[in-house]
């Protein structure tokens, strides 16, 4: 019995759906609203270099931050079957050995900027490998082993300064968080280009997705297999924390400064919704970076549209929340089984129609 494109197509694509009908009801909503919302336009920043402008380059460069922690935490999510909800504050502490290593020399240099991002590269992964190592090597579920440092991480940020808030003002700084003079798109959205092409790059070249899902799927299958399940994690968390470290030097380089307290405030929560939202299984096992992404772009195009419509900044978590509890029922698992049985039934109703055609 040959199935329809259709089907093969649902089949295939199945996971990214939720993401992709979000993303299409906000834009239809917002042509609806105002048919100049994604208008491009070509202004100067305050350097007098020419920049790309509009709701719709703001929509791809706020979401930056979230995109980059998204991916990682769709790697621990699938190898762990749970969530690490210290990304936000394993940035902070990134942010602050970024900004200490810079404030340590005497002037800043192309060289000294990238000594720094190695170096909270390092501290980020370290502690990555900290919560790695109470998730596989015993055992504790993620979420709980990460509370520890959602707990006391951004206490540690502020340590590391000594409690101050300072300021790295340089062109170098200025354009991670902004503009590369001569290019008009964004930096920020050239670093998550950059990232999506390495992940991808790792996933081609090597089987470490495989190993991820074998993993996330059955523990005990993927270790009589011959694959290190504890390596496997570990390696995730690793993973995340440099994505934590990319995320905090973009945050620390749009402000030019480091506040320990408001860094990446609550992205944690954003991050998880993207991969439930991308349509990858909080308990683990397959995934779809695609999904995540998708989902992070969604998240952050609702954002911009509740400012756009002038709702209260206070508000706009309540508005968040509805439609998020939306789009997570309909990415359910008995949501999806309806509609795969509906999708079946609608499918077979076809061939049953063009079979009596043909007699």
């Amino acid at each position: 019995m040959r199935k329809s494109k259709a089907s093969v197509f649902f089949a295939n694509n199945s996971q990214l759906l939720i993401p992709v009908i979000a993303i299409v009801i906000l834009v239809i909503f917002n042509l609806f609203r105002d048919p100049s919302f994604f208008s491009v336009s070509l202004g100067t920043n305050n350097s007098g270099y020419p920049v790309f402008q509009g709701n719709l380059i703001a929509i791809l460069n706020g979401a930056s931050e979230l995109v980059i922690l998204a991916m990682g935490m769709t790697l621990v999510t699938a190898a762990s079957g749970g969530q690490d909800i210290s990304v936000g504050a394993l940035a902070a502490i990134a942010g602050s050995v970024f900004v200490k290593v810079i404030k340590s020399g005497a002037s800043i240099s192309p060289l000294l900027v990238a000594g720094a991002f190695l170096m909270c590269c390092a501290a980020a992964m370290l502690f990555g490998a900290l919560n790695g190592t109470l998730v596989a090597v015993f055992g504790i579920q993620p979420m709980i082993a990460t509370l520890i440092l959602f707990t006391c991480g951004r206490s540690i940020a502020y340590w590391i300064n000594g409690g101050a808030t300072p300021t790295v003002e340089s062109a170098i700084i200025t354009a991670i968080g902004g503009f590369i003079p001569g290019i008009p798109v964004p930096t920020p959205i050239l670093i998550v280009i950059a990232a999506g092409v390495l992940f991808w790059l790792l996933f081609r070249m090597t089987t470490l997705r495989l190993y991820i899902q074998s993993v996330g799927i059955n523990q005990r299958a993927a270790r009589l297999n011959g694959i290190n399940f504890v390596a496997m994690k570990l390696l995730v968390f690793i993973i995340l924390g440099a994505c934590c470290a990319i995320a905090g030097v973009i945050g620390v380089s749009r402000l030019s400064l480091i506040n320990h307290e408001t860094l990446l405030i609550n992205i944690e929560m954003d991050a998880i919704l993207a991969v439930a939202i991308g349509g990858n299984s909080l308990g683990g096992g397959r995934f779809r970076l695609v999904g995540s992404v998708l989902g992070a772009y969604a998240i952050q195009m609702l954002t911009i549209t509740l400012y756009a419509m002038k709702v209260p900044s206070t508000d706009v978590k309540a508005y968040k929340a509805i439609v998020i509890i939306f789009l997570v029922v309909m990415g359910s698992p008995v949501v999806k089984d309806a509609m795969d049985r509906l999708l079946k039934k609608l499918n077979a109703g076809r061939e049953s129609s063009a079979g009596k055609a043909v007699e």
